[in-house]
């Protein structure tokens, strides 16, 4: 029988497990002190119950590319890294309003660009499967938290998997929500398609809902977002009988050694569960799914950061990586993004169709297993030559371009017993379904709880 901890006990047990893992594996920065949180923890622990929110005394610390109030926002970039927030992001002032506690931010690459999350500030975040191995990124800090207990919900963002690479890479849950299901921050520009969305990362999908539900919802001070949209809370045990899945695995992706034989042995665990599993021809080559996404990518990166590239002293710290996208976004001519976003419109075409067909489809959410941390990214999957750097990501791109919902499901581990995941996609406003998937998936399975990680070097 499980006992139910109080507040304070159980915050004290999540800061126990930050100060055990905290200094190998690097996760949480920026943190407030601990009697501050404990003075917190003590709050709300006499809060009327009509007061408390479905987070009350939940400790979380947010990504370092989300603004809480009081915190520094550095992005992993010397250019901001003394930049104290004054105001909190929508997502993070929903998550107090909930009721959860903020006590730091959690580490991400620079500006949050690359799967692998190092930064000159705080310097690199370590897998806790094998702490010579990369996190993953962009919300590597978020998923490690969660693996070694050091908080229980953590959010995320996600432009080209940075939720679902990390959440595969640490055995736990990461989803990539419907876009415009979770708003993001009102800017200059309302109007422009967001290639990111913020989302959930948890152990469980159960948790995965949860703070969905919280994050979730139309901020009326801009045009785009879904008015209405409630999440299934709790989920139920739904058997996965005449659930139909198909198998994207037809792409002529390169995949590492082991990477399509874990994915072959997921999809025959959902056939155990009682799902149809069918193999189809892909209706679209992911070479023209590619090249819209990385124009569109470039596009967007160099828009949001032509400020700072204007300035030579903020120039000069940049990331070589960060440079390259910068410039190639800044040489796009209009004829370019105008034939980008037609092919994205015709794949999102092509998608509605398909999906509404099916329940879900399937595709490993990495295309590698966990690299050494010295390794910037992988400049070859099998002897095959990857042309920049965030071509090893490929098997994301189809979600990300057109905006569908996508949950990273913990599916075992590869021979150097490092974890993998597999993507859970879905069509458009379907996330409901998918978490009911994710929690049978997670009943049946539950690698998570039964394989928590152990310091190895």
């Amino acid at each position: 029988m499980k006992v139910e901890r109080s507040i304070t006990e159980e915050i004290e047990f999540r800061l126990e497990q930050i100060r055990k893992w905290n200094p190998e594996v690097n996760a949480i920065v920026s943190m407030r002190q601990e009697n501050e949180i404990l003075d917190a923890a003590h709050y709300k622990e006499k809060l009327p119950i009509e007061e408390q929110g479905v987070l009350n005394g939940e400790i979380i610390a947010i990504k370092d590319l989300a603004n809480a109030k009081g915190f520094r926002t550095t992005q992993g970039s010397p250019i901001f890294a003394n930049e104290i927030a004054t105001h909190d992001d929508i997502i993070v002032a929903r998550m107090r309003q909930a009721g959860a506690i903020i006590i730091g931010k959690t580490n991400t690459p620079e500006l949050g660009l690359g799967s692998n999350t190092f930064n000159p500030v705080f310097g690199i975040t370590k897998n806790p499967y094998n702490l010579s191995k990369s996190a993953g990124g962009s919300s590597g800090g978020a998923a490690v938290a969660l693996a070694c207990d050091m908080v229980k919900y953590a959010d995320g963002s996600d432009m080209m998997g940075s939720l679902r690479n990390p959440a595969a890479w640490n055995n736990v849950y990461g989803m990539r929500p419907t876009w415009g299901l979770v708003p993001s921050e009102p800017s200059d520009d309302l109007y422009l398609h967001k290639l990111s969305t913020s989302g959930p990362m948890a152990k469980n999908p159960q948790d995965l809902a949860i703070l969905l539900k919280v994050m979730a919802g139309k901020d009326e001070r801009q045009p785009n977002g879904v008015p209405f949209f409630d999440i299934d809370v709790p989920l139920k045990d739904r058997s996965l009988k005449n659930k139909k899945i198909i198998s994207f695995m037809g792409w002529d992706l390169p995949l590492e050694e082991g990477i399509r034989d874990l994915t072959e042995k997921s999809l025959k665990k959902f056939e155990e569960l009682g799902a149809y599993v069918e193999v189809i021809d892909l209706p679209m080559d992911m070479e023209k799914i590619w090249e819209a996404w990385i124009t569109l990518r470039s596009w967007s990166v160099s828009n949001v950061l032509s400020k700072e590239f204007d300035d030579p002293k903020k120039r000069k710290v940049m990331k070589k990586s960060l440079i390259w996208e910068i410039k190639r976004g800044l040489s796009l001519k209009s004829d370019e993004i105008v034939r980008a976003s037609k092919t994205r419109s015709e794949w999102f075409s092509e998608m509605a169709y398909l999906l509404g067909q099916y329940d879900a489809a399937v595709l490993p959410s990495t295309q590698v297993q966990p690299f050494n941390i010295e390794k910037e990214y992988p400049k070859f999957i099998s002897n095959y030559p990857m042309d920049t750097y965030h071509r090893w990501m490929q098997v994301v791109v189809p979600v990300s371009l057109i905006g569908l919902p996508a949950i990273n499901l913990p599916a075992g581990f590869c021979k150097n017993k490092l974890p993998f995941g597999i993507q859970l996609i879905g069509k458009q406003f379907s996330d409901n379904n998918l978490l009911n998937i994710a929690e049978s998936w997670h009943r049946a399975t539950s690698f998570p709880e039964k394989y928590p990680p152990i310091f190895v070097n």
